[in-house]
């Protein structure tokens, strides 16, 4: 018994013995994200069926023409929704905010337990979506939109990524982590065509490229 002590002891010193961010490097951590989007092929097709036309920003885009982070059950709003949907271990308050839990960000691969760190990003950014063809939609059409929790569109991500994408396309910005860059593209694919949104011919060359490669 005594030996089997030591042993246990000795095991233990040497797991301590390693620096944390070695230890944080090694712990593989749950990834939850948005809905699985379609796979390569019916992108393809989507993509294929898009409009090609050039962006419009006439009447000029405003964030508050997209009413975001709607009530969606309770005290919860679409934020809160979606981190809880795309983290583990989540503790909320009576007001249904995030006081704990442990998120990876898909974008990156970044893992955090601050609610704080996260941004949740629309995949077609709202000004996107207005200049392809959302400034002809109803305000609860737009609404809808910036709400969408059954399409791949809403993501728990890096705040700062998140800030740096802006209103990108894919011809402009890609998600860093080369294994999740096929899951975008055809989250991003789904989302315009579900919405019948168009795409710039820099855009649909860009997609095109990216989808053959998966």
């Amino acid at each position: 018994m005594q030996f089997t002590a030591l042993i246990v002891l000795a095991s233990a010193a040497s797991v301590l013995a390693y620096p944390l961010d070695f230890i944080a490097r090694n712990v593989t951590l749950e990834v939850r994200a948005l809905p699985t989007p379609v796979s390569a092929s019916t992108a393809r097709t989507y993509l294929a069926a898009l409009t090609v036309e050039a962006e419009s920003n006439s009447p000029a885009y405003s964030r508050d023409y997209f009413n975001h982070w709607i009530t969606i059950s309770g005290a919860c709003n679409t934020r809160e929704t979606v981190l809880k949907r795309d983290g583990t271990n989540v503790v909320t308050n009576s007001a249904c905010s995030a006081t704990s839990g442990n998120w990876v960000s898909p974008y990156d691969g970044v893992a955090t337990t601050l609610a704080s760190d996260l941004d949740i990003d629309h995949v077609v950014p709202l000004k996107e979506a207005w200049v392809s063809g959302a400034r002809t939609w109803t305000a609860a059409q737009r609404e809808a939109f910036a709400n969408d929790l059954t399409r791949p569109q809403l993501a728990a991500v890096t705040d700062n990524l998140n800030q740096a994408k802006g209103d990108k396309d894919p011809a402009e910005w890609m998600v860093p982590l080369s294994s999740y860059v096929c899951t975008y593209v055809r989250a991003w694919v789904q989302v315009k065509y579900y919405y019948s949104l168009s795409i710039d011919s820099s855009e649909k060359i860009a997609l095109t490229s990216y989808l053959a490669k998966c």
